[in-house]
This record gives structure tokens, C-alpha cells and sequence, in this order.
């Protein structure tokens, strides 16, 4: 059950990072930051011994500083929902709660590697912005396909999205 805690968060990172939509356009709050949102189903594969798999439907919205993900198997259910803001992550998995300090600390905590959860939003807005020891392949984000590999640090980890701009 822990194993699948930590897979359901690493999608979640990963989502975080990458990021799916449905269709219509950015909102601004007050701050003056954008809110973007993104819907569709991802799966990330983690090359480690054993090899780990995941995949789910998700909703993500906000932006790299404060944000929420959902993520829900193909029937329906929920299996996660992350929420963020500065100084703190917070994953909801059915009663229980865990507390980060970060996003980058919820990711690493659950995946074993920080995910970019700034450079996820931009990759889904078709930005190719630069992390070290991750290769975005951004070729298709006008059609709602995104795929990223995390080539350093070991393991080497696959993302795959599938999304609309909502």
C-alpha cells in the first residue's frame, strides 16, 4: 500500500510537472499570477529494480507556486489529491494527510528524484525550458501529447501526458 502511495504521488509530481488540460484559456488572481489548468490521463515509469509503472486520469490547476492535482484511476475513484502553496505540499490519500515543506519535497519524498514542477507548467504550455538531466520532448503539445525522460539521477524515469487546456 506504501509502494502504491508513493507511485500515486510520483504521478502526481510528475503531473505537477507536466501537467494536462481541457480546453479554454488562463485566468489571473489578484496577484497578477496566471492559473492555468489541464485535464488527461498520465503514466510515468520509473526504470528501478523492480521497474515501477503508473498511470491516471488528472485534473492540475494553478500555477508552479500554489496549485492542486487530482489524480483518479480509470473507473472514477480518487487515489490522490496534492494541494500547494508557498511553504507547504500536502497529499491526500483517502483519510490520510501527509505535510511537505514543498512541492519539490513532496515529489522527492514520493518518487526518490525531484521532479520540476515549474518546468512541468511550462513544457504543458509548449515552453521548452531547460533541467538538468530532463529531456522534454515537446513536438507534439499542439496536438496534447507531452513525454519527458528524466535521464540523470538514476533511475531513469519516463512521463508521458495526454491533455487538454481546460
Amino acid at each position: 500500500m506504501n509502494r502504491r502511495l508513493v507511485l500515486t504521488a510520483g504521478c502526481a509530481g510528475a503531473l505537477l510537472a507536466a501537467g494536462c488540460a481541457s480546453p479554454g484559456g488562463p485566468a489571473r488572481p489578484a496577484g497578477g499570477s496566471t492559473i492555468e489548468a489541464w485535464s488527461g490521463r498520465l503514466s510515468l515509469r520509473v526504470d528501478s529494480q523492480p521497474v515501477q509503472t503508473f498511470s491516471a486520469l488528472f485534473e492540475l490547476r494553478g500555477a508552479p507556486q500554489a496549485g492542486d492535482l487530482t489524480l483518479t484511476s480509470p473507473i472514477g475513484s480518487t487515489l490522490a489529491q496534492l494541494h500547494w502553496a508557498p511553504g507547504e505540499a500536502l497529499l491526500k490519500n483517502g483519510s490520510e494527510t501527509r505535510r511537505f515543506d514543498s512541492v519539490d519535497a513532496l515529489i522527492e519524498a514520493a518518487t526518490g528524484a525531484a521532479i520540476p514542477v515549474g518546468a512541468l507548467f511550462a513544457w504543458l504550455a509548449g515552453r521548452d525550458e531547460r533541467v538538468p538531466g530532463w529531456r522534454p520532448d515537446l513536438s507534439q503539445v499542439g496536438t496534447g501529447r507531452l513525454q519527458a525522460t528524466r535521464e540523470s539521477p538514476e533511475p531513469r524515469a519516463d512521463l508521458r501526458i495526454v491533455f487538454e487546456r481546460a
